[in-house]
């Protein structure tokens, strides 16, 4: 693995904590101010976006590792990747179609099982939706913290 490759995995493994703690933090700063459930709300906002997270991680992980396999295998010979034709070879692949149309139920389930989870807490809760939107969007201010943390690293941003 490359040094970018380590320093990636260990954004993208400190991300879901960091999801949970600010949605703590927002939970504790809430608690005070509102109400026991706005907190619970917040928190549990935050570990729907935390588990919705992992699971496009995954995904998305296991989405790349089927091509990579499949791209090295074509690749055998010293074969350069179609670069005369500008195309990458990652979506001219057969496993790369299989590969999406096996993902693409598990996104569409993912959206609407969080949807479905929006919907009741919106039938139950229907005053404290803010609250538990405000757990869910904790994901971008995390990610926008990293943007930042690792545009700061870079010692050059163009080529």
């Amino acid at each position: 693995m490359t040094q970018n490759n380590l320093e990636e995995e260990r954004i993208l493994r400190r991300i879901p904590l960091e999801i949970v703690g600010l949605s703590c933090l927002l939970a504790l700063i809430a608690f005070p101010l509102f109400d026991a459930l706005t907190a619970l709300l917040i928190i549990a906002g935050g570990a729907l976006a935390t588990l919705s997270f992992l699971w496009l991680r995954q995904t998305v992980s296991k989405l790349l590792i089927v091509n990579k396999v499949d791209s090295r295998s074509k690749l055998k010979n010293g074969d350069s990747p179609k670069e005369e034709t500008g195309q990458s070879p990652f979506f001219q692949s057969p496993s790369y179609k299989k590969a999406l149309r096996l993902a693409l139920p598990f996104y569409v389930l993912r959206i609407v099982l969080i949807l479905g989870i929006f919907f009741i807490i919106i039938f139950f809760f229907s005053n404290k939706i803010i609250a538990f939107a405000v757990g869910f969007s904790t994901l971008v201010p995390v990610f926008l913290i990293e943007a930042v943390i690792a545009l700061s690293k870079t010692k050059q941003w163009k080529n």
